[in-house]
């Protein structure tokens, strides 16, 4: 059996080879612009040929070809797959077989030259700095937004609630009062055992007082206040948005004409950036307390000597440096929760996730911060 047509000087046949084969052979130009030859004969010679069980191509003659040639022969490989005829593609091109293979759906990725454990680890770090890359940008434009939030308020022109302002600042100060009282006394106690300890040696140990004082005055002090109103505020700022994000009451706030920014975010980032210095200074009077009690008590300091060298050692710019350095973690833990909770889901497993994030990353970005400052006082000498 032979069937033959011609379009141009593209050309297609069908016809048997041997007892098991139809053999098509494929010659001339395929080009789309001039006309792709008919295929009703191809289709009709794959039906109707008994006892065959595979389909051939022979493209010796073939000049040329595009995607029309392609979609030819996906069409006759779909026919063959519709009466059981297997489709042998050795007789084609190696070109035309790649891109079948893509269209089909049956190309196999080449296995690659490096070790699949290096191409996980770099895919991995690659997923890893762009989401880090993602997060900072969005953070970015969140910063961006309280910044204009924060300029109506000085305007006068930001809605919240003053009560609410007021119960936060209860929240971030007096209410915290308690463990940073506790922070303070151990941080004192510590210092001053393990400072005591190496200068009894040189029978220096009345200048624990001057350890103390200098080491929470300048970094301790706020950054262990810090911390500890990282898991504090921080997480009960992210539970909390959280908590109505999830509630949908964030999107009634929003459907109501009040900016989430200025109604939720901006007066918790306010109180906290406010009480902060106050704790931390709380925080370093709780600490140099500590140091007296171990320095009285265990290494034979008089009261009235601690205080001296307490006084002599920190002046009013350490309190100074101490106190911008708080300030700056105070915003920085306040934005690390409100951010996370402005992004919660809608679940409520949702809450802890970010709760847990806001803890981590405000933790993360107090030290980040520590560093920083400490580097910038070292370079100008203060």
């Amino acid at each position: 059996m032979s069937t033959d047509l011609e379009c141009g000087d593209a050309r297609i046949e069908a016809s048997r080879d041997g007892a098991e084969a139809l053999l098509i052979t494929i010659s001339g130009g395929w080009c789309i612009t001039k006309g792709i030859p008919s295929l009703d004969h191809i289709f009709e010679a794959i039906q109707s040929s008994p006892g065959a069980r595979r389909l051939a191509f022979h493209t010796g003659g073939l000049t040329r070809w595009d995607s029309g040639l392609l979609t030819c022969l996906k069409m006759m490989g779909e026919a063959a797959a519709q009466a059981g005829v297997e489709v042998d593609q050795s007789g084609l091109p190696e070109g035309i077989r790649k891109l079948l293979a893509i269209a089909t759906g049956t190309a196999k990725a080449t296995p690659p030259d490096e070790d699949p454990a290096t191409l996980e680890f770099l895919y991995r770090l690659g997923e890893a700095s762009i989401g880090i890359i993602e997060v900072a940008m969005d953070m970015l434009g969140f910063v961006g937004e309280l910044s204009v939030a924060f300029v109506r308020f000085l305007g006068g022109k930001a809605r919240f609630r003053r009560t609410d302002f007021l119960q936060l600042l209860q929240q971030c100060g007096a209410q915290a009062l308690p463990i940073v009282t506790v922070i303070g006394l151990l941080i004192g106690v510590i210092l001053a055992f393990v400072g005591a300890v190496q200068l009894r040696l040189f029978g220096a140990q009345a200048y624990v007082a001057d350890l103390v004082a200098i080491a929470t005055v300048r970094e301790m002090g706020p950054l262990m206040t810090a911390i500890v109103m990282a898991g504090r505020s921080g997480a009960a700022f992210a539970a909390t948005i959280g908590t109505m994000t999830v509630n949908e009451e964030v999107d009634a706030l929003e459907t109501s004409g009040f900016s989430s920014m200025e109604f939720l975010v901006l007066p918790r980032v306010l109180a906290l950036t406010l009480m902060l210095p106050l704790l931390a200074l709380y925080t370093d009077f709780m600490a140099i307390v500590g140091g007296a009690v171990v320095g009285v008590g265990a290494f034979e300091i008089t009261l009235g000597q601690y205080v001296e060298q307490t006084r002599n050692a920190v002046p009013p710019l350490f309190f100074g440096l101490g106190l911008i350095k708080a300030t700056l973690y105070g915003l920085l833990v306040a934005l690390a929760g409100c951010y996370y909770g402005m992004r919660c889901g809608r679940s409520a497993s949702a809450v802890g996730s970010v709760t847990t994030s806001a803890v981590v990353v405000g933790v993360i970005l107090v030290i980040v911060a520590t560093a920083i400052t400490t580097v910038i006082y070292d370079i100008l000498g203060v």
